[in-house]
């Protein structure tokens, strides 16, 4: 039976302009999870040519009910995903957003075959749909008189497939890293885990620093946390760096954005906290929050409060090393676009290489100054910091990079004292 999407065939083409092959590849991997899969299959075969023959994604998550097939599959553009988004916002579910994610296919295919099996009425049940790239607007379905499995879950297979073997090695299975780490590492005790022709996806390459078991104990109660800090070498495409929260049974319950998050530096980072502390917390308020809350667990609780101070040093001192060791890469980099002399160095040493260590200095404490600057922006920025240095002006250095950029105030100390040394 064919049934028409609620939106023109061109409408949907218009909707998913932007996406690209990785991008739609990772759409239906968030399908999957979205679904409560715990494990994605992707498989492939290719020919002697290097183009890929079949592709299919499986999951095993509680597939596509058809008794709600309508619900989700007619109202394109605004599917109860979008809906589940709003209100969780607050937690790491229902990442596909305006059903786009089952018609992103067109993109590395021409058709499309989803064959899932799911529980009705406590009997499971099988189902195919069927649509093709010339007719994005229409898809056929029909219910099965026997179950294809006896578990529940999806399985998508593409056909007239557009991209090769080297593209899916070269360009998608690096984008999957940088998309799914994040999540796979968050739920790695849960063993979720994204198969690629039968092989776990390995992102341990996309750590920076990782270090796990960390416990902080709020002794007035003998309240534990068990913490788990991660640096990434690269950003994460949205999901910016974060704390996650989860219970005695590794269930995320709530996250939020770390106070070093969108420090205009690289420092790319996720912590994971576990603890029993988490059941039936109510993370609504804040922490200065005094009401009487339901809850005797809240933000505003003594054990919150302390936890949140020492990630914020856990992350500090985190961030601080790598900022040491950064802001010598950064240094190298002057001196290749010609922003530091050589010539200058080589009339005067010693003022030259007190630039460069007050340069580190302050790039450690405030990287944000060094940011989306160009080659002469970056001249200029060098050489005031140079002027004010050897002159009596240099008392309201401080000042001055006040008005550029906002300091919190214990990097306006770190400052002055650096600025009181030189």
């Amino acid at each position: 039976m064919a049934n028409p999407v609620n939106i023109t065939s061109g409408g949907i083409q218009k909707v998913l302009r932007n996406y690209n092959e990785k991008q739609a590849m990772a759409e239906y991997i968030w399908n999957g999870f979205d679904a409560r899969a715990s494990v994605i299959e992707i498989n492939y075969t290719a020919n002697a040519l290097g183009f890929i023959d079949s592709l299919e994604i499986c999951d095993n998550g509680y597939g596509i009910n058809f008794s709600t097939l309508k619900v989700k599959f007619d109202p394109f553009y605004e599917s109860e995903k979008a809906k589940m988004s709003a209100i969780n916002k607050s937690r790491s579910v229902m990442h596909g957003k305006n059903g786009v994610g089952r018609l992103t296919f067109f993109k590395f295919a021409n058709d499309a075959e989803w064959q899932t099996t799911y529980l009705h009425n406590d009997t499971l049940k099988s189902g195919r749909i069927r649509i093709g790239v010339s007719a994005l607007n229409n898809y056929e379905a029909s219910v099965l008189d026997i179950a294809l499995s006896d578990k529940t879950g999806t399985r998508v297979i593409f056909s007239n497939l557009k991209i090769s073997e080297e593209y899916i090695q070269q360009e998608i299975i690096p984008y999957l890293k940088s998309e799914f780490c994040w999540f796979l590492e968050l739920n790695k005790k849960g063993n979720y885990t994204i198969l690629i022709n039968g092989e776990a996806l390995d992102y341990s390459d996309y750590f920076q620093d990782y270090e796990e078991d960390i416990i902080i104990r709020y002794e007035d109660s003998n309240t534990i946390f068990k913490l788990k800090f991660v640096q990434w070498k690269e950003s994460l495409h949205k999901e910016l760096s974060k704390i996650y929260f989860l219970n005695e049974q590794y269930e995320e319950v709530h996250k939020e954005y770390t106070t070093l998050n969108k420090k205009a530096d690289e420092y790319f980072h996720s912590v994971f906290v576990e603890s029993e502390y988490f059941t039936d917390f109510d993370f609504s308020g804040s922490e200065s929050d005094t009401q009487v809350k339901i809850y005797s667990r809240s933000k505003s609780t003594p054990e919150y409060k302390y936890l949140h101070k020492k990630i914020s040093e856990l992350l500090r001192t985190k961030r601080r090393s790598f900022l040491k060791e950064y802001s010598s890469k950064l240094l190298e980099r002057y001196e290749k676009e010609g922003v530091l002399s050589l010539e200058r160095l080589e009339a005067d040493p010693g003022r030259e290489q007190n630039l460069q260590l007050s340069l580190k200095a302050i790039y450690e404490i405030q990287p944000k100054l060094f940011s989306n600057l160009s080659i002469d922006q970056k001249k200029t920025f060098v050489a005031l910091i140079d002027s004010l240095l050897y002159s009596d002006q240099r008392i309201h250095l401080l000042s001055i990079l006040e008005r550029v950029i906002d300091l919190d105030e214990e990097e306006r100390l770190e400052l002055q004292e650096l600025f009181m040394q030189r």
